[in-house]
């Protein structure tokens, strides 16, 4: 009888230790900065939704307006207001569907991809000279190429 009531002794012992009361954080900080990460590398994808090759400029950036329309023209020659495609010969229709606050047009940033020709670019800025857009900004890809 001894036996039994040293293994019964042996496990009460075991049931009266306190529970354990931390907790661990860093698989839940790990997967923090995991989550971190992709959002800091996904969010400037988000900004432009058409793929379009800018050619290079050493000019200086602008600061972005809260008014401010995109249209991209991408190596085919379609154009996009926004990221919304535009139906062939649809242009002028479509520039003068855009709301104007204030009666003062919206500044609108043009881009351009570096494959197409001169004439087409020229066209586009034509179409939204003639509908009243006279602030147009062209976007280029930075470049670090000294003169």
């Amino acid at each position: 009888m001894g036996l039994a009531s040293s293994a019964r002794r042996g496990r009460g012992r075991a049931s009266r230790r306190a529970p354990m009361a931390e907790i661990n954080v860093t698989p839940f900080v790990d997967v923090m900065l995991v989550l971190l990460i992709i959002f800091m590398v996904t969010a400037p994808l988000l900004t432009a939704g058409v793929p379009v090759e800018l050619p290079e400029s050493r000019a200086n950036p602008l600061d972005a307006e809260p008014e401010q329309v995109t249209i991209s023209i991408d190596r085919e020659g379609f154009i996009y207001i926004d990221s919304e495609v535009v139906e062939v010969g649809g242009f002028p229709e479509a520039l003068e569907g855009l709301s104007r606050a204030a009666g003062e047009p919206p500044v609108v940033t043009l881009r351009a991809d570096q494959a197409l020709d001169y004439g087409r670019v020229m066209a586009v800025m034509g179409e939204l000279n003639r509908a009243g857009f006279n602030s147009i900004s062209l976007v280029t890809s930075g470049s670090s190429v000294e003169p």
